[in-house]
């Protein structure tokens, strides 16, 4: 089942149960499929295209948590924490620390890295293996660990 006809099927049941929150957030989901379609002139997204838009949804999301926390409003910080927990329900299991540090030393050792200096590299060829699976800010963490 693709995406959107996943995201159609709970539509129709966020509107069966009144579940308005939820239904909002799926909703601006699909518009935001759909505008991306749009841009790139295409009739429909491939998977990781669609792994691309929900990133860059969560990422919206957890920047504008963090200026609502700063900013002391709680209401609309709690409000982003259960439209990411919706959102992340869509994308693909999120890997396990110990399968992420795998993959960062295999990579490590396949681009040939040494110091910090390799930190881009490293990152540029880590970030399509793991996209959607894995926080990009976490991948530089485990990166950022094993070169120092």
């Amino acid at each position: 089942m693709s995406l959107l006809e996943r995201l159609n099927q709970d539509m129709k049941e966020a509107l069966r149960n009144k579940e308005k929150e939820r239904l909002s957030v799926i909703r601006m989901v699909k518009s935001s499929l759909q505008n991306e379609a749009l841009k790139l002139g295409k009739d429909e997204l491939t998977e990781e295209e669609e792994l691309t838009v929900l990133s860059r949804e969560i990422k919206q999301r957890k920047d504008s948590l963090q200026e609502y926390k700063s900013a002391g409003r709680d209401d609309l910080a709690q409000k982003d924490e259960r439209d990411i927990e919706i959102i992340q329900s869509y994308m693909p299991q999120q890997l396990s620390e110990d399968e992420l540090d795998a993959i960062v030393q295999e990579t490590i050792a396949e681009v040939g890295a040494t110091s910090k200096k390799d930190i881009g590299k490293v990152m540029s060829a880590i970030m399509p293996k793991v996209k959607g699976k894995a926080d990009g800010s976490l991948v530089n963490q485990f990166v950022q660990k094993h070169l120092s």
